[in-house]
């Protein structure tokens, strides 16, 4: 167990903002930022954090919370392990009860593949550099293919020795489990049942996830054997998906934010070779074909890449293939065609780091353009391989969601393709029709999928709605059932919304001195029932803290360790709506802020809860008058309509409110 001390420590020491920014690229948008929620697949950004209150809140998929459950979440810790995640990373001492690794592994298993697989790295590293056959053959290796030292270490790089089963007895023997050895992949258990070592006789590349953590291995024989696989890769586990990995991406990320630019290679010797020329925001694919995950890991972080493939036929091809991916995710791409017979690394070493730095940045060129001219050149002077060309080139324009960016390409490529821009527009608008068609199942209009985008997106218009809006045909759905349960738990999280918000305020208003706005609301509800079951814990807490002599604030409910109260909490402290300056600055619309008069806004809220009460209460006496016979208890319950209505016609006169009877 991890002291309160040391909690309270972490959780005043981490900056939401910072934690969240080594996953997520931030901007700053009025008093919050935002960026792309790393929790679901989205392109137009509904993920804010907000600095001054220590939270997160995603609009689109409902994701919320603090630094910690933003780790929990991001890489399914445990609240301990993320605690420990935060620890690390702000340089704070753990004060915990002494545990050995192998008891965590006893007690959580994920846990348990994470550090058999840090224990394998680190053997890995202490057989090259330590190891007789390790600086024999796996050091020298990589010396002479130039790499420097500190870039091995940074990485660390390692080597398996050629031997059935060398690391399998070296985890056993400190206390690791076979168990957990094959299911990392690090060990494989043949048909007699005999375990032997995956790696073994090859040089080692960890890959690691966004943490720095261990997850799995890209091992490369030094053998000229044909029979025996060039590379060999970590099998799928629960830590590690290849299709949800970059190799290089956690050394990576920090350059790539701070550059706005990240270059995509093909194989781990070339992310160290691009490194060791001087250039950090480098990743590779680990050894898959690119997929959409990766593509969308990047785009946290920035809206360009830059891939640098092979200069050969088939890295020319292969780039082609995923580019196309990349553009449909809406990044900006460019391409460095290589000298014929050169990969990033081979260059590298060929030109060395500054010629090779130049060299990149001379050649880079738009990945649309750069296709253009690879086809044609392939095409010749034949005009039917020419048409067809033209046709994928403007499918790849297609794919681009930005219709700015897409006009661009279509005028550039109208002056290389030697045909007339409206032939091209034509051609686009065909295509985009026929995906639009395809993907919907529908024949309504662009402009109809267009605004329903937009809603489901929960941004809102900081401007006004779009000047077409009512020329859509999307359908009024209305507000949904008005219900008592709903109207009641409405007005229940308002109240509680009004106690976050400003329930360390002091009351201002004549004839209540020295008084807290949290105390004055917790007081005027000992006669209300709250009926839902988060709002009534919340409620109950408060009242509790007051009793004992302390005034609770927002942050003690958005940090609890009890996950509805944090999410609910998290809720209404945010809110997905911003209030444009141009109602203000261009429309003279003045809106008034709740603030200015709190007394308005915390009476409010406290009568409309109690009038939504007290319409259940009459809609209860209601039912029970139709269906009494007995003439006393009927008269009975007609007084106490008749009070209950007397109550509700003076709570409708402090609302400014008329009754009809």
């Amino acid at each position: 167990m991890i002291n309160q001390d040391t909690i309270s420590k972490i959780m005043d020491t981490a900056r939401i903002e910072e934690v969240v920014g080594d996953f997520v690229s931030l901007k700053k948008r009025g008093t919050s930022l935002i960026g792309n929620c790393p929790f679901h697949n989205e392109k137009t950004p509904s993920f804010n954090v907000s600095v001054t209150k220590g939270i997160y809140k995603c609009f689109g998929c409902g994701k919320g919370g603090d630094a910690v459950h933003f780790i929990m979440d991001h890489e399914k810790y445990s609240y301990p392990e993320a605690l420990k995640y935060l620890a690390n990373k702000y340089n704070i001492e753990v004060e915990e009860t002494v545990q050995s690794p192998q008891n965590i592994e006893a007690q959580n298993a994920r846990e348990s593949l994470y550090i058999v697989s840090e224990y394998a790295a680190s053997y890995f590293a202490n057989e090259l550099w330590t190891g007789n056959e390790g600086r024999a053959i796996g050091l020298s290796y990589f010396k002479e293919r130039g790499f420097r030292e500190d870039i091995l270490k940074k990485f660390q790089l390692g080597y398996s020795p050629d031997a059935w089963d060398s690391l399998i007895q070296s985890a056993v023997g400190a206390g690791h489990k076979e168990e957990y050895l094959e299911k990392t992949g690090l060990a494989i258990r043949n048909e007699k049942g005999k375990v032997y070592d995956r790696f073994r006789g090859r040089v080692l590349f960890p890959i690691h996830n966004f943490t720095g953590r261990v997850i799995g291995f890209g091992g490369r024989t030094l053998k000229t054997d044909k029979n025996v696989p060039k590379y060999v890769n970590s099998p799928e586990s629960d830590i590690y998906h290849k299709s949800n990995v970059l190799y290089g991406l956690y050394h990576a990320k920090k350059a790539i934010r701070e550059v706005d630019n990240c270059y995509l290679v093909e194989g781990y010797a070339d992310v160290l070779a691009v490194h060791q020329a001087g250039i950090e925001n480098v990743v590779a694919s680990s050894g898959t074909s690119l997929t959409t995950e990766q593509i969308r890991l990047i785009g946290r972080f920035t809206q360009n890449v830059t891939i640098l493939y092979d200069g050969d036929a088939a890295g020319i091809k292969a780039s082609l293939r995923g580019l196309d991916m990349i553009l449909e995710e809406g990044l900006n791409v460019k391409v460095v065609l290589f000298p014929d017979g050169h990969d990033p690394d081979s260059y590298m070493h060929h030109v060395g780091s500054g010629e090779f730095k130049k060299y990149i940045e001379d050649n880079r060129r738009d990945f649309i353009l750069y296709k253009a001219t690879i086809l044609l050149k392939e095409a010749g002077t034949d005009p039917i391989k020419r048409a067809g060309i033209i046709r994928d080139i403007i499918e790849s324009i297609a794919k681009i969601p930005d219709e700015i960016k897409a006009a661009v390409f279509i005028r550039e490529c109208s002056s290389l393709l030697q045909v007339e821009e409206r032939t091209l527009l034509s051609e686009l608008n065909k295509m985009r029709v026929a995906k639009f068609k395809k993907a919907s199942g529908s024949s309504s209009s662009p402009q109809t999928q267009s605004f329903q985008q937009h809603q489901n997106s929960h941004q809102p218009y900081e401007d006004g709605p779009p000047e077409n809006l009512f020329e859509t045909s999307v359908p009024y759905e209305g507000p949904g059932p008005d219900t008592q349960a709903n109207i009641d738990r409405i007005q229940e999280q308002e109240i509680v919304r009004l106690l976050l918000a400003f329930g360390h305020e002091l009351v201002t208003w004549d004839g209540i001195d020295n008084m807290y706005i949290g105390s004055f609301i917790i007081q005027n509800l000992t006669d209300v029932v709250f009926e839902d079951k988060i709002c009534n814990s919340i409620i109950e807490n408060y009242r509790e803290e007051i009793e004992n002599g302390h005034l609770p604030v927002a942050s003690q409910f958005i940090k609890s360790q009890d996950r509805e109260i944090a999410d609910l909490a998290i809720t209404l402290s945010t809110s997905p709506y911003m209030l444009s300056a141009n109602w203000e600055n261009k429309h003279n619309i003045y809106v008034r802020d709740e603030t200015v008069n709190l007394k308005a806004t915390i009476l409010g809220g406290l009568f409309h809860l109690k009038k939504a009460k007290i319409a259940g209460i009459l809609t209860g006496i209601a039912n029970e008058i139709k269906t009494e016979t007995d003439p006393v208890d009927l008269e009975i319950l007609m007084q106490r309509f008749v009070a209950m209505k007397g109550v509700e016609r003076e709570i409708s006169k402090h609302l400014g409110i008329t009754i009809l009877r």
